[in-house]
């Protein structure tokens, strides 16, 4: 009976885990972030150099889950979106730190600080115009 139990939770775990992700996508992390912390700028913002270095830190710890270009892959969020670019940088500083883990966002405290401002200088490089386009 128990081990019918255990494999019928793993089941609905499984079917369940698609829609968890989704909900990654709806801004609810935006609620958690403390003040102080939404209120940090980047100390790398615009920086040849650190969008550089961010790319390469995307590409070894993000990309599986957001995709080469961060448009986003399977249920996991595009970085490109309205949300994320409108996020404060303290907003992202949080996310990437802290995680949504029941909902699909691991948290990557564990990269050191300026690692994760590399990372966010990158997202942010994402929808500025290149230099001479048309906007």
């Amino acid at each position: 009976m128990r081990a019918s139990l255990a494999c019928i939770a793993l089941i609905l775990a499984f079917l369940l885990l698609p829609v968890v992700c989704l909900a990654t996508a709806d801004g609810s992390w935006l609620k958690k972030v403390p003040q102080a912390d939404r209120a940090r700028t980047n100390p790398y913002a615009a920086d040849p150099t650190a969008i550089a270095a961010g790319r390469n830190l995307f590409r070894n710890n993000c990309a599986k889950c957001h995709g080469e270009n961060a448009e986003g892959k399977a249920n996991r969020p595009s970085l490109k979106s309205k949300r994320i670019q409108t996020a404060t940088d303290g907003d992202l500083a949080w996310l990437i730190k802290n995680g949504e883990a029941f909902k699909g966002m691991p948290g990557w405290g564990a990269l050191p600080e300026p690692e994760r401002w590399q990372i966010i200088s990158y997202v942010r490089s994402l929808n500025t115009p290149a230099p001479g386009a048309q906007q």
